[in-house]
């Protein structure tokens, strides 16, 4: 069974840092690329950043990109956020996740509890 638990999440001030950490278990952790998603009250949920297998390469969407960093720790089955510079507007939850693909054409996402996370004065 896949689990994906976030931690980290909390209340800081605009210009602060979090770190969040995603423990996963029930698969090999090392074969899976890592992302992070959020989502607030009435919009979808958005990638903010991608990383693969190594932690070699990762993406960031642009919004968060020069402020956020994707890291994993392969022997701690952990994939982090780092958050710096934060602003009122990365409020939300956030979702770590992963993806199993099947053939060339079936995927099944695997979703984390979710974490908040609140930037406020």
């Amino acid at each position: 069974q896949v689990q994906l638990v976030e931690s980290g999440g909390g209340l800081v001030q605009p210009g602060g840092s979090l770190r969040l950490s995603c423990a996963a278990s029930g698969i090999t952790f090392s074969s899976y690329a890592m992302s992070w998603y959020r989502q607030t009250p009435g919009k979808e949920r958005e990638l903010v950043t991608t990383i693969n297998t190594a932690g070699v390469s990762t993406n960031y969407a642009a919004s968060v990109k020069g402020r956020f960093f994707i890291s994993r720790d392969n022997a701690k089955n952990t994939v982090y956020l780092q958050m710096s510079s934060l602003k009122p507007e990365d409020t939300a939850v956030y979702y770590c996740n992963t993806v199993r693909y099947y053939g060339s054409n079936d995927r099944m996402d695997f979703w984390g509890q979710g974490t908040q996370v609140t930037v406020s004065s």
